[in-house]
């Protein structure tokens, strides 16, 4: 099993349910509100007058053969709209109840 934690600008959240419910994923948890700045070049999201922009995360926990379909999905969200934003990182589930 693996936890994937996928960090995205809130304008993708439609885009992001959508890729979900395309893969038949169900079980999640969303965060919304967030703040941060990205390490590679996008602007910060702050949720301020200068840096209007929020942040959403998403963990699940999947089945190792579904991480290459949701990172394939993150990808190409990432390649379209490269000027809001997503990240997607995953780690492995040792043990789960």
């Amino acid at each position: 099993m693996k936890a994937i934690f996928i960090v995205y600008n809130q304008a993708q959240t439609e885009k992001v349910e959508y890729l979900f419910d395309k893969l038949n994923i169900s079980g999640f948890t969303r965060w919304t509100d967030l703040t941060g700045r990205g390490s590679v070049d996008g602007p910060p999201h702050m949720n301020t007058h200068t840096w209007p922009e929020q942040n959403t995360a998403r963990l699940a926990v999947v089945e190792d053969e579904m991480v290459e379909p949701i990172l394939e999905g993150v990808k190409l969200l990432d390649e379209v709209n490269k000027d809001v934003g997503i990240r997607a990182f995953v780690w492995n589930v040792d043990a789960m109840y």
